[in-house]
C-alpha cells in the first residue's frame, strides 16, 4: 500500500471515530430505528357524513392515524360503493394474503360504514373494525366483520346497530351532540387504541393426560386370583382456542372530555 493510500484510510478511521463520539444518540437511534414499534399492517377509511362538511372530527382522527405511521384516508359517505372496489382491489392486489381493512363513520357516513364492511368482508378481505359514530339508519353488520364498535346517544339522532359482533355504546349524558360526538378525544384516543392492539388469541392448552388405572387389589375372602373392580378413568374433553377479545366496558372512556 502507498504511503497516500495508507495516509487516506487511516483519516477515514480517524473521521469516523470522531463523529460516532460526537453524535452517539444518532448512532444509536439509527440502530435501533428497524426495531422501534411498528404501525399495524391495516388500511383505515373514514367516512364523512351529510353534505361532507359536519363531520371533520374524521379528519381530525385521520391526522392522528398518520402520524402513528398508519394508512388512512377521509371521503364522502356517497362513495361508499366505489371505495369498497377500491378497498378490495388495494387489499389483495400482489399479496399472498389480503391487507386488514378497517372503515370509521360519522352521521351518514357511519350507515356507509356498516355497508362498505359488509362488501368488503363479502369478497373475502379481512375487516377486523368498523367503528361508527352516530348512525342514522337501522343498519345490521355481518357476521364476516370482526367487530364492530358503535357509539351512539339514546333519544337522539342515532341509533343501533344489529348483528352478531356489535357493540353498542351508549353515550347519553356524556355532554356530546350528534353534531360533535366524532371530534371528541377521548374517543379517538380509545379508537387507536383498538386499532394498534394486536390480535391476541389465548394460547392451546394441552390435553390433559388421565391418571393411570390403579392396580387391582385382591379381596379379602374372595377366591383366589379375583380382584375388586376399579373405576375405568374417563378421558377429559379437548380443549378448545377462542378469540381473546376485550370487554365492551374496556373501551368505554370514564370520562368524556367533549370538544372545545
Amino acid at each position: 500500500m502507498t504511503p497516500a493510500r495508507a495516509w487516506f484510510f487511516s483519516f477515514v478511521a480517524v473521521l469516523t471515530l470522531a463523529l460516532a463520539a460526537a453524535f452517539p444518540g444518532a448512532a444509536l437511534a439509527q440502530a435501533r430505528k428497524p426495531n422501534a414499534g411498528k404501525a399495524p399492517e391495516v388500511r383505515v377509511y373514514l367516512l364523512r357524513g351529510l353534505a361532507n362538511i359536519f363531520s371533520f372530527g374524521m379528519d381530525d382522527l385521520a391526522t392522528k392515524l398518520k402520524a402513528r405511521g398508519i394508512k388512512a384516508s377521509v371521503h364522502p359517505y356517497t362513495d361508499w360503493q366505489t371505495l369498497s372496489t377500491m378497498a378490495i382491489e388495494e387489499a389483495t392486489k400482489g399479496k399472498r394474503r389480503a391487507t386488514p381493512v378497517i372503515i370509521i363513520g360519522h352521521s351518514l357516513g357511519a350507515d356507509a360504514a356498516i355497508y362498505m364492511g359488509n362488501k368488503v368482508a363479502g369478497a373475502g378481505v379481512p375487516v377486523p373494525l368498523v367503528v361508527t359514530f352516530d348512525p342514522v339508519s337501522n343498519v345490521t353488520s355481518s357476521g364476516r366483520i370482526t367487530r364492530v364498535l358503535n357509539y351512539y346517544q339514546t333519544g337522539g339522532a342515532g341509533k343501533r346497530v344489529a348483528g352478531p359482533r356489535v357493540e353498542n355504546v351508549d353515550l347519553a349524558g356524556k355532554g356530546l351532540t350528534h353534531f360533535n360526538m366524532e371530534k371528541a378525544s377521548d374517543l379517538h384516543q380509545h379508537v387507536i387504541a383498538l386499532i394498534e392492539q394486536p390480535a391476541r388469541r389465548t394460547p392451546r392448552r394441552p390435553r390433559p393426560i388421565a391418571p393411570p388405572a390403579a392396580a387391582p387389589v385382591a379381596t379379602p375372602g374372595a377366591p383366589a386370583g379375583s380382584v375388586a373392580p376399579t373405576a375405568a378413568a374417563t378421558p377429559a374433553p379437548p380443549a378448545t382456542e377462542t378469540a381473546a377479545a376485550p370487554a365492551a366496558s374496556a373501551v368505554i372512556p370514564a370520562v368524556i372530555r367533549a370538544p372545545n
